[in-house]
């Protein structure tokens, strides 16, 4: 009953949003068109429920064919984000065509977050946990590693901080959710979240 109340849930309020943003998502899209050119939306990879491959979307806040200069995580100072790019990055701007992902069903408003195949297989006993509920847009983890490109400024070796030190803290926050989730617990993130981009 859960899941189907949820569901519901994130088709609603998905479509409330779609209609509030879009003046936001038109206005963007020409921003981004005009300042680095085409394509206005990033598609990458990632692992959904029962280890379902799928494409997340977000605004395109690097160079083209970022994803093909280097690993699949950046920090603050990454090189390949272009200006706007950052803008869009320090206000989760770029986050916001994701709530296509959920229309679509292959997110929810609050889940895990869906990672890179290639890390979750890292730490593959604890994703088959994880991985039993759609990955979300907002969740424990987000809340508490909001900053995770300023944490990973200073590393000598961002992938491996991220794999070693900042992943294994985020799946316990996962696991934490799968203990808690409920509709109370879900309110509470998005309020939380909401709490977090008008600071």
């Amino acid at each position: 009953m859960y899941f189907f109340i949820k569901r519901i849930l994130d088709i609603l309020i998905t479509l409330i949003g779609t209609i509030l943003f879009f003046p936001v998502i038109i206005a963007v899209s020409l921003i981004i068109l005009i300042s680095s050119g085409y394509p206005v939306f990033f598609l990458q990879e990632r692992v959904g429920k029962d280890w379902k491959i799928f494409k997340i979307i977000k605004f395109r806040t690097m160079v083209k064919n970022a994803d093909k200069m280097g690993i699949g995580i950046s920090s603050h100072d990454d090189s390949r984000i272009t200006s706007i790019g950052k803008f869009l990055r320090k206000f989760k701007i770029d986050e916001i065509p994701q709530i296509f992902n959920v229309l679509i069903g292959n997110m929810s408003l609050v889940g895990p977050r869906p990672e890179l195949l290639k890390y979750a297989e890292y730490y593959i006993d604890d994703y088959s946990e994880i991985l039993k509920v759609k990955p979300g847009i907002t969740d424990y983890a987000s809340l508490e590693f909001r900053n995770e490109s300023e944490l990973l400024q200073n590393s000598d070796d961002n992938e491996k901080t991220y794999l070693n030190k900042i992943l294994p803290d985020k799946i316990q926050l996962y696991k934490k959710y799968l203990k808690e989730a409920n509709l109370i617990t879900d309110i509470k993130i998005i309020f939380s979240t909401f709490k977090v981009l008008i600071r």
